[in-house]
């Protein structure tokens, strides 16, 4: 959810002795060495990837257990996320205060956060106070305290923001978007929960979702750092060792979103409408998924070299950014996208869009589209792994999609294969469908003003994020 601050002295002396040399070394040593995938197994049983770099004296873990806000009891939404802040917030016998302490004095940072598919963390430590970062972890995940203060404390930052995003136009947009798209399905459910809901969780609930959530058939670990494979299998045991077996079964279903063609409009007082738009997508391992990237990156992903911001953007001057992406998630696949523009070029903007993405559904890629999108989408991908941090996150999404722990070095080889056929074939399932849009703001030239008004929002909740591998 988020990270603590790093008040104190040590946490400040700690992490700048290794500053300098982490920026200094740590780009071409760990994208060097980030292919050296090891799949470790402790003694009792719990899997991990790690990537081993001794050269720097510290590591980062990623890990996520299966089932988010998705499967938040109705009445409770937002029982995830709330959990996700108060879970460090004071365990084993260290209430909020001391535990916190404990974090910054040995320099560890340790943070939780939830969306729809998961519930997920993060640590990162110096090497020298590995035994006790892993320590505070394991007290987190099998001992978290709920004490009154923490609770009511955290209750209200999450009230407060809420409160706040009533008047996000982006947040509301996306908001509304999943209303629509996800209505009657679990999909539909604000990630951060009502401030009504919010107010209805109580430490039971708390309680339970540790007990019944966290365990270890739907946990996925991932490590990169100063750690071998032989010291990390007993900490495996030692941290995650004594959760449960086996999580609560929460029965799902798929889905795909409604709502195609479309468009409504959020009424609120700001000179600048802020729209999304999107519609059903392409799964992570469906054969066309590489094909599907490379289409979407041509259309809408890559930067100013999209054909959405040449249209809208370089030739028009409509808006400053406009952009779509995949966004897979357990239950449905999306493809999504959003643009901000004054009131009077939204509708104008949204032709174009539309436009485009129907020229990319006919086929009107060519080979220059083609060589440029792998080119980038080759080169940059090293890029993305020049941290500790970086890498044990795509760990984690290898083990989620089932890659192999021989991924890193067949990724490229996928984007490489992908011809132009193959993109015309993945963009006419891709794209051959209408989109469903929602506008927040007060939009103007809507033709014969017949676009449906919708009045307030209801729920506030997390908008659609890359949080996808995304490759």
């Amino acid at each position: 959810m988020r990270e603590h601050a790093p008040t104190r002295f040590s946490w400040i002396s700690a992490w700048g002795a290794c500053a300098l040399t982490i920026a200094t070394a740590v780009s071409g040593i760990q994208t060097a060495n980030a292919a050296n995938v090891e799949e470790v197994v402790s003694p009792g049983g719990i899997h991990a990837y790690l990537v081993n770099e001794p050269s720097i004296p510290f590591l980062s873990m990623a890990f996520q257990f299966s089932g988010g806000s998705s499967g938040d009891p109705d009445g409770k939404e937002g029982l995830s996320y709330m959990a996700s802040g108060l879970i460090d917030e004071g365990s084993g016998p260290y209430d909020s205060q001391a535990f916190r302490a404990e974090l910054e004095d040995n320099a560890i940072q340790l943070s939780f956060d939830a969306d729809r598919d998961s519930f997920s963390g993060s640590l990162k430590t110096l090497t020298e106070n590995r035994d006790h970062a892993f320590e505070l972890l394991r007290l987190a995940i099998t001992e978290p305290r709920f004490d009154e203060e923490p609770v009511e404390r955290i209750r209200q930052q999450i009230i407060s923001d809420l409160t706040r995003r009533e008047s996000d136009p982006e947040y509301l947009g996306a908001r509304r978007w999943f209303d629509i798209a996800f209505a009657g399905h679990p999909y539909s459910k604000p990630t951060r929960g009502t401030i009504e809901t919010i107010k209805a969780i109580g430490k039971d609930d708390l309680r339970e979702l540790v007990r019944t959530r966290l365990a270890r058939n739907n946990l996925t670990i991932g490590v990169a750092g100063d750690i071998t494979a032989d010291e990390l299998g007993p900490a495996l045991d030692e941290v995650f060792g004594s959760l449960p077996a086996d999580a609560a079964d929460v029965d799902l279903p798929k889905t795909t979103p409604q709502g195609d063609g479309e468009t409504v409009v959020i009424d609120l007082d700001i000179p600048q409408s802020v729209v999304i738009f999107g519609h059903g997508g392409i799964a992570r391992n469906d054969p066309d998924y590489y094909a599907a990237y490379v289409a979407n990156y041509i259309l809408g992903g890559g930067g100013f070299s999209s054909w959405l911001t040449e249209e809208v953007r370089e030739k028009r001057g409509l808006a400053y950014s406009v952009y779509s992406y995949l966004y897979d998630t357990d239950l449905s696949p999306m493809w999504m996208g959003g643009v901000a523009t004054r009131n009077d070029q939204v509708m104008e903007s949204i032709r174009i869009i539309k436009e485009q993405v129907a020229r990319m559904a006919d086929g009107n890629v060519d080979e220059k589209n083609l060589d440029d999108a792998r080119t980038y989408l080759t080169g940059s991908f090293p890029l993305r792994l020049t941290s500790n941090d970086q890498i044990a996150r795509m760990l984690v999404g290898m083990q989620i999609y089932d890659l192999g722990v021989d991924y890193l070095d067949r990724r490229n080889g996928y984007i490489e294969a992908v011809t132009l056929n193959d993109v015309r074939r993945a963009a006419k399932r891709l794209f051959n469908e209408d989109m469903l849009v929602t506008i927040v703001g007060s939009p103007s030239g809507d033709g014969d003003g017949t676009v449906p008004r919708l009045e307030g929002i209801d729920a506030p909740s997390s908008g659609p994020h890359e949080d996808n591998i995304g490759d």
